[in-house]
């Protein structure tokens, strides 16, 4: 499904820079058909009552699908951007890591919709999202 082989090293350095930098967000596994990351679990992504804060689910969902979409499309070309997301935050996380599963539903000529599961360390459901991505002619 991948535009072409992809290294952890190099999808990495898309995520080391900008929010995703800031929030340590880290591929950790690409297969045929699914792009995994993580993030911790740290004060910079807790709300006041001390648990993982939902907008930060919602970065790694965005993120994760953002960049598995470009990784499909000729980056040279096109751009794929934000077009909708939606979040149902299940549980609670206070500490650790969270993982995201990100994996087709529709991958189209112009939109492509990701299915995003984070879960924590124990595998538990954190946050189900779905992520539609538009991919545009770059100017």
């Amino acid at each position: 499904m991948w535009f072409r082989a992809y290294s952890l090293e190099e999808i990495n350095s898309y995520f080391a820079i900008n929010m995703t930098g800031f929030l340590d967000i880290k591929a950790t596994s690409i297969t045929d058909d699914a792009l995994v990351a993580e993030m911790p679990v740290t004060e910079k992504v807790k709300q006041p009552f001390g648990i993982l804060h939902g907008g930060a689910s919602v970065v790694l969902a965005e993120s994760v699908g953002s960049i598995a979409s470009a990784l499909i499309i000729d980056m040279d070309k096109y751009a794929a951007v934000g077009l909708d997301i939606n979040a149902n935050h299940l549980r609670p996380v206070t500490k650790g890591k969270v993982f995201a599963t990100c994996k087709p539903l529709h991958i189209g000529k112009t939109t492509h919709v990701w299915d995003i599961r984070i879960a924590d360390e124990r595998g538990k459901p954190v946050c189900i999202s779905r992520l539609t991505m538009a991919i545009i002619k770059k100017p």
